[in-house]
């Protein structure tokens, strides 16, 4: 096994919504960097604590953390309003 997913996972970021955490992740994916996404959505309480807490936390190695969170910087500063 690759020695990069053999690393702790560390909480890196929390991600605001659907969208940021969907193309958060299709980056990591192509870029083939480590990561797990955990939603804070739940079926008894229908999502409420995605209000309080944000929508998911990204977690990925120590390693890769500063590629992880400069990813997200960029995918922050998109501006969608075309």
């Amino acid at each position: 096994m690759d020695e990069t997913y053999e690393q702790e996972f560390v909480n890196i970021a929390i991600l605001d919504n659907i969208v940021e955490t969907q193309l958060v992740d299709s980056i990591l994916n192509e870029r083939e960097i480590p990561h797990r996404i955990r939603s804070f959505h739940d079926t008894a309480y229908d999502g409420l604590f995605q209000f309080q807490m944000g929508w998911a936390a990204l977690w990925g190695p120590v390693s890769s953390k500063s590629e992880i969170l400069e990813i997200l910087h960029d995918v922050r500063s998109i501006d969608f309003d075309i």
